[in-house]
């Protein structure tokens, strides 16, 4: 984790519902950090908390998804948490694998499902 703590909050379409719920139930723990999300999901995190400051990037078809790659280039990302929906094919599947990539070449800790997030947000206190 990087020294200034940011997390990228990217969901499929199918899991937005869920990345919000997840950002909603855990308000409290998500609020130390700074927060970065694709924009589609970055707005249902911000109507979902309110009092949660989320930059939102575009969207991830859009080119979010490099963006937050980029992000993670520069040391600006320290966790992704990206509900993924494994059962829905991706136009941008490409652009999802190289932000995948960008994480583990970064060792930058990545989950991909709720248990993995509340794990990764248990772990940082």
């Amino acid at each position: 984790m990087t020294d200034h703590r940011s997390i990228a909050l990217i969901a499929h379409d199918q899991k937005k519902d869920d990345l919000a719920e997840f950002a909603r139930s855990h308000q409290q723990a998500l609020s130390r950090f700074a927060i970065v999300a694709t924009g589609t999901t970055g707005g249902r995190i911000a109507e979902a908390c309110p009092g949660l400051e989320v930059k939102r990037l575009k969207s991830g078809p859009l080119g979010g998804d490099q963006q937050i790659g980029a992000l993670i280039a520069t040391g600006d990302i320290g966790l992704v948490i990206f509900f993924v929906d494994p059962l829905t094919a991706m136009p941008h599947d490409v652009d999802v694998k190289a932000l995948m990539r960008l994480a583990i070449v970064y060792d930058i800790p990545m989950a991909l499902n709720r248990a993995t997030a509340e794990t990764l947000l248990k772990a940082l206190g």
